[in-house]
This record gives C-alpha cells, structure tokens and sequence, in this order.
C-alpha cells in the first residue's frame, strides 16, 4: 500500500468528479521535499500528457506570499522599508484624508480600505493606469477596522515595492530567487514558451477568446502585462516547496519573517502579514497546528507550512480548466489536506 494512499484516494475521486484533469501535492520539511504525488492529466483528454514532477501550474494569489510577501519582508529585513511607512510616503497619488495613515502593514493584512477587486482590466490599458486609479479608489471601510480580502491593495502593495526596490517586480523577485532559492525553479513571471508543453492550461477564457496556457489567468494581472503582485507567477510543485522551506527556515531565526507567519493586529481577521493563518474552516482542513500559515490561489493552487510539526504542503492544480464555474475545490482542499495529515500520521 502506498504510504499517501489516503491522499491518492482524494485526488482520484476529485479527478473523477471533473473538480480538476490533474494536480500535483509535494510535501517536506525543513530539510527537503518528502513525498510527491501527482494525479491525472493537464486537460480531460484522454490523450493529453500526464501530471508529472516538471509540470508548471499558473499560481495565481500563491503570487502574493510567493513573490510580494517575500520581497516586501526582504525590504524591510534590508532597512529600506517599514512596516509602518505610510503609502502616501512612497506612492503621492495616494491623497485623502481618509487614507492618509495606511501603511504598508495594513496592506499586507488587507486592512487598507480598499475594495476586494475591480475588473480594471475591461477599460484600463496598463498597470500604471490600474495603479493610479486604485490610489482614486474610495475607500469602503476606516483603515485597521477590518480586514478584507484585496487585489487592490496588494497590486498597490506591488507599486509601492518597485518604487522602494527601484526595479520592477519581475526583476526583483528573479534577483532574490537567485540569491536565497536558487532551487526554486521554474518559478517566474511570464514564462519562456519553450515551457508550453510542460504547462497546464488554464481557463477558455471568453474575454480573451482562447484557451489560456502560458499566459496568467487573472485578467487585470494580464492587462499589467503579466507581472503584478497579486498574481502572475508559474512554476513547478518542487519550486513552491522551495521557497516553502526558505520561510520555514527564516521563522526559525528571525522574529521579523517569523511576525509574517504570525496572525495580524486587525481585529477578527485571520489574516497574517501576506500569509492567511489557520482556523476550522481554513483550506488547510482541521488536523494542523493552531500556528499554521498558508494561501490559496484561485486556479486550484494553495500552500501551507505547519511549523510545529515541521511539514509544508504544495498542492497545485488547474481547477478552472475549461471553466472557472463550479466551487468543488472548495470542499476537496480540507479533506485534501486532512487525508495528508492522515497519511503522514501513520507513515
């Protein structure tokens, strides 16, 4: 018997039932990878290749904790940014009395006021532009009051970063993935299409009139050309776990990247800094310590790292393939995740 056959079965049935063709689940520790298990084929055909370790996924708001969270600790590790800059400090068109005192930490806990999302991509041509207007954005809520969930704040965030880091984010991202990952690979914005066989499709996707592979899914990361700060990232199951085990490992030596992992200051809000904390009804299901931290993404992808017991768990899949329509990942995440902790229980 397989030492993850309760996890196999998950991913089987969740096959079976058309929540997604494929997905990939890698899960190690501080020290390395220890188990990989793939399931299915990048599409419904019965021809169509086989999941394997090399396949690439559109990580969609994995980008967030991936890229942003990592490069905005980065920053303030480096003394070039504080948690408690305000906005209006690096971005001027942030203007308003009503925004004047958010700071880079409310953003990172979406905590900033701003709305959840907006389709800027149906009549805005680039990311300065969507930028811009999310600096006009009115505001639905006092900042620090509460927390919700915001694309906006953290294409904001990704603005604010490229101002401090004085390069775009796809540069700086690829020069600290080099530094302190270099085994996080393929990880990247935009990907080479010499990749395009390894990649699994995304959505037919009718504003942009074709099957999306290779290109990111979120339509306003696509109108910013590819590069934002809430999504946009594509790379293997083994590249996550990388910088999975860079995060665990950095929590384990410096308060700073440990606070990123550590439940936020807004009041009945899960959320960390960057990072989503555990809860009964988290993704991560309910056989994780109480210090969990993790992230999803919309294509099917999410990871969570488990510090007290040591185990981080990649799962990435393409769930919006052919369609976004239907929320079946939402119910397979925690039973994914509890079968996971099942089998290592007895392993």
């Amino acid at each position: 018997m397989s030492r993850l056959a309760e996890t196999e079965a998950v991913l089987a049935a969740a096959v079976a039932d058309r929540v997604f063709p494929g997905a990939i689940v890698e899960v190690g520790r501080r020290s390395g990878p220890a188990h990989t298990v793939a399931c299915g084929r990048l599409t419904y055909e019965p021809t169509a290749p086989m999941v394997t370790a090399e396949t690439i996924y559109d990580l969609a708001s994995l980008t967030k904790v991936l890229a942003t969270t990592t490069l905005a600790a980065d920053l303030v590790a480096r003394g070039i940014l504080a948690l408690t800059d305000r906005v209006a400090d690096w971005l001027p068109a942030w203007t308003g009395t009503d925004r004047s005192g958010v700071t880079v930490q409310q953003l990172l806990e979406h905590a900033s006021g701003l709305p959840a999302h907006r389709p800027y991509y149906l009549s805005l041509p680039d990311a300065a532009a969507i930028a811009h207007a999310i600096c006009m954005e009115p505001l639905e809520y006092a900042p620090g009051s509460r927390s919700v969930y915001s694309d906006a704040g953290f294409i904001l965030l990704g603005r604010l970063i490229e101002e401090a880091g004085g390069a775009a984010l796809d540069v700086q991202f690829e020069t600290w993935r080099t530094a302190h990952a270099p085994d996080a690979q393929p990880l990247v914005y935009r990907p080479p299409a010499r990749w395009y066989d390894r990649i699994a499709p995304t959505e037919d996707d009718p504003w942009r009139g074709r099957l999306l592979r290779g290109e990111v899914h979120d339509e306003n990361a696509a109108a910013m050309g590819g590069v934002a700060a809430h999504a946009g990232l594509f790379g293997t199951a083994g590249a996550v776990g990388a910088v999975a085990r860079w995060w665990m490992r950095m929590a384990d030596r410096s308060a700073l990247h440990a606070r990123f992992l550590e439940p936020g200051e807004v009041p009945g809000s899960s959320r960390a800094l960057g990072w989503d904390t555990m809860r009964p009804t988290s993704s991560c299901g309910t056989r994780m310590t109480a210090t969990a931290a993790g992230h999803t993404g919309f294509t099917g992808t999410s990871l969570w790292l488990d510090r007290e017991r040591d185990w981080y768990f990649v799962v990435l899949a393409n769930r919006v393939h052919p369609s976004r329509r239907g929320d079946a990942m939402q119910r397979v995440r925690p039973a994914l995740h509890d079968a996971l902790a099942a089998d290592l229980a007895r392993s």
